[in-house]
């Protein structure tokens, strides 16, 4: 009785409850917004809100050097694309690490927030970059925190 009335008020709060769904990009499983569209070119995954204010990118690869430690590949991942402002966590038991950043547009018409999360477990790299309007903040930084923290690696053949 209690979660549905929360549904309810959450529901009549707009209608812009998020259904996560889990889905697969290579070995990684991720849960995303049931509702937005996915496109994939070049190996990326593409997840866009159906309101166009925010998307996300998802990337997985293959780690090149046999037998390197999780946070070892972490910190090489972080150190690549600028080695500043990142906070250190774990995503699905595993090393991450995440930034936020914003760009102002030059004529200072609007910003957009991106959330970066990065992780690696020595085998598989993965990465999450979610893209924001910054006057949509409240509505979608939950999300991509969501988002980000949901990445589970898939283990091959029980490995």
């Amino acid at each position: 009785m209690m979660l549905g009335s929360i549904l309810a008020m959450v529901l009549s709060a707009g209608g812009s409850a998020d259904a996560l769904a889990q889905v697969q990009v290579k070995n990684v499983s991720i849960q995303v917004p049931a509702s937005w569209n996915r496109t994939e070119e070049g190996g990326t995954n593409k997840f866009q809100a159906p309101s166009g204010d925010a998307y996300f990118l998802v990337d997985v690869g293959a780690v090149q050097t046999a037998g390197m430690k999780a946070q070892t590949c972490v910190d090489k991942i972080v150190a690549s694309i600028g080695g500043k402002g990142w906070e250190r966590l774990k995503v699905g038991a595993q090393p991450a690490a995440k930034r936020q950043e914003t760009d102002v547009a030059p004529d200072g018409s609007g910003a957009v927030d991106s959330v970066t999360y990065v992780g690696c477990d020595g085998k598989t790299t993965w990465s999450v970059v979610f893209y924001l309007e910054q006057t949509k903040k409240e509505r979608f930084a939950p999300l991509a925190q969501k988002v980000g923290s949901s990445v589970k690696i898939q283990r091959a053949g029980g490995k």
